[in-house]
């Protein structure tokens, strides 16, 4: 063997022994840092939450102590998302004075602070809302301002909440660099994306924009009573998208929002809960109007359901057999009204065949009778 010979295994078998060092330390270091960046995020996690339950804790019993019960549905909302920002404020902190822990953080914090934004945002938002919604009382009998202002409210909810949940999704993909990547390219062809995109999400927008001209123009309110597609009800929720509508045997009617936009429907609420009601009656004609107009006059000033405001008898139409006669009477709202319909038909029927049983209609045979008299 040469000396060259001899030098070059030397060269090879250092160079080995120095790759077998390097690589025992890196599994050292290996499993020394995850034991040292773990203690440190426990001990962050762990102050984080302690500090948590105690800032809520004093909130809690002051929030108790007020009249009002606002505070504490700001607390209630805030409680969950300001816990996992304490959480990660911790963990930045611990970060920064931790090597080990900083790497790891470094690579999960461009993807968790958005969601942590994103959902403090949101419950702020909610919280603020359902605040505002306790001063609109609707259980008042003139409750058309505290329906309007419900209404703006819960359109506002969801418009902002489609929007803040939009962004925040946005920016956590962003921060995936195969995400950000494709997103890239999209945008380099958004042209043709965009018709492809606009033209299957073409109902979804529809709907969408119609629920911000809802809340702009405002044909409908919270609690309305309607009348579309043969059926009366009440609004019970309007969303982005559709609007729940209760029909009168508890049935829920689901209707997308662009149709109030579109279509005619009856709102019976719109500028006021008072409505106007009518019985026909059909009566003989010979049937005399001043006794039953004061006999309806006596039944509808006793009832609770009537509101005062409107009691008339008219004679609207006549027939060879029959006069109808209309009761018309007025009530703070649409089921009242109908109770109050419903009450008036009945007792004045009974009255009727009780007190004046030949005021019913009856059917005449004319032509015979008059045969019979020029025989």
């Amino acid at each position: 063997m040469t000396g060259r010979d001899a030098s070059r295994e030397a060269g090879a078998i250092g160079s080995i022994t120095d790759s077998i060092e390097n690589t025992v330390e890196q599994s050292a270091g290996l499993l020394a840092d995850p034991l040292h960046a773990a203690l440190a995020a426990g001990i962050a996690v762990a102050a984080a939450l302690g500090l948590h339950a105690l800032l809520f804790f004093v909130l809690r019993r002051i929030a108790r102590r007020t009249d009002q019960s606002s505070d504490d549905i700001v607390v209630r909302h805030l409680y969950r998302p300001t816990r996992l920002a304490i959480v990660v404020l911790a963990l930045m902190g611990a970060a920064r004075y931790v090597p080990e822990l900083r790497e790891v953080w470094a690579d999960i914090a461009t993807f968790v602070l958005p969601a942590v934004v994103g959902w403090m945002v949101l419950a702020i938002v909610r919280a603020l809302v359902e605040a505002a919604k306790l001063k609109a009382d609707i259980s008042v009998a003139d409750n058309l301002k505290a329906r309007r202002k419900r209404t703006k409210l819960t359109m506002f909810n969801r418009i902002a909440t489609f929007i803040i949940v939009f962004v925040t999704v946005g920016l956590m993909l962003l921060a995936i660099p195969g995400v950000r990547d494709i997103g890239v390219t999209l945008v380099a062809s958004a042209g043709l994306a965009g018709l492809a995109v606009g033209a299957a999400a073409q109902p979804a927008l529809k709907s969408l924009i119609a629920g911000v001209q809802m809340a702009l123009t405002e044909p409908i309110n919270i609690d309305d009573a309607v009348v579309l597609e043969g059926e009366w009800g009440w609004i019970e929720d309007i969303r982005t998208t559709y609007v729940v509508v209760k029909i009168w045997d508890e049935r829920r009617l689901v209707v997308p929002t662009s149709y109030f936009l579109e279509k005619p429907f009856q709102n019976w609420t719109k500028q006021t809960a008072n409505l106007l009601g009518t019985v026909f009656l059909h009566l003989d004609p010979k049937a005399k109007i001043g006794p039953i107009r004061e006999e309806f006059y006596r039944q509808v000033e006793a009832n609770e359901r009537w509101d005062g405001r409107v009691k008339v008898v008219q004679v609207t139409d006549t027939t060879r057999d029959s006069k109808e006669v209309r009761l018309l009477m007025s009530a703070k709202n649409s089921p009242t009204l109908f109770d109050l319909r419903c009450d008036i038909r009945e007792g004045m029927m009974e009255w009727l065949a009780d007190n004046r049983p030949q005021d019913f209609a009856k059917l005449r045979l004319v032509e015979a009778a008059d045969d019979a008299e020029n025989a």
